[in-house]
């Protein structure tokens, strides 16, 4: 265990990032513990925060088995390994694509409500979650950020293992992480209390932020 929780480790992201205070900073957290992580830095830096949702696309008949991920601008990465593996072509995913990009809308509108989407051209945008196993979902919010033309993009994180960190190292401009320990098995393993994250705790979070109009 290195954290004793969410909130702890947001802390201690927190002062890995304060070179980064002073500049237009937008955070984005991947709900939901994302954000409790992401609360602490957006006060320290006082950053926008905002929320990205990149959602994993199950495979039929194995909803953990992650086939692709898609972001809120219809991104969409495939497991190519996983498609092969279970002789899967895309076109059979649409219809679960369909689903997950309705459930990030939903979702979008139950943390954002009738906010703009946050501006992210030209901007230094930190995206935050609480941890990285696979990296494949915060693969698919990178390379759907990247579109948007940041003017840096940071990702931020308290623990990943070393061999995600480095698969998404090109991504970004630059990866902070407090511990990337092995071997790693999941990241609720390196949290004292790591409970699940109710949406109203989110929305408390993100309404104390720094919000921009």
């Amino acid at each position: 265990m290195l954290f004793r929780d969410r909130q702890e480790a947001g802390k201690k992201l927190a002062q890995a990032l304060s070179a980064f205070a002073g500049r237009d900073v937008l955070i984005l957290a991947i709900p939901r513990g994302g954000v409790v992580v992401a609360g602490p830095v957006a006060a320290a830096l006082k950053a926008e925060l905002d929320v990205i949702i990149p959602r994993k696309v199950g495979a039929p008949g194995n909803k953990e088995l992650a086939v692709a991920a898609v972001t809120p601008d219809g991104t969409v990465l495939y497991n190519e390994k996983a498609l092969n593996l279970l002789g899967l072509n895309k076109e059979e995913l649409t219809p679960e694509i369909d689903r997950e990009i309705k459930e990030i809308e939903r979702r979008l509108q139950v943390y954002r409500g009738t906010r703009k989407e946050p501006r992210v051209k030209g901007r230094t945008v930190i995206i935050i979650d609480d941890g990285l196993a696979t990296g494949f979902t915060m693969e698919a919010a990178l390379i759907s950020l990247t579109k948007k033309e940041p003017r840096e993009l940071i990702l931020a994180v308290p623990v990943a293992p070393p061999d995600t960190l480095e698969r998404l190292r090109p991504l970004v401009s630059e990866v902070v992480c407090l511990f990337t320990p092995e071997p790693f098995y999941a990241v609720g393993q390196f949290y004292h209390s790591f409970p699940q994250v109710e949406d109203e705790e989110v929305l408390a979070i993100l309404r104390r932020s720094y919000w921009k109009p």
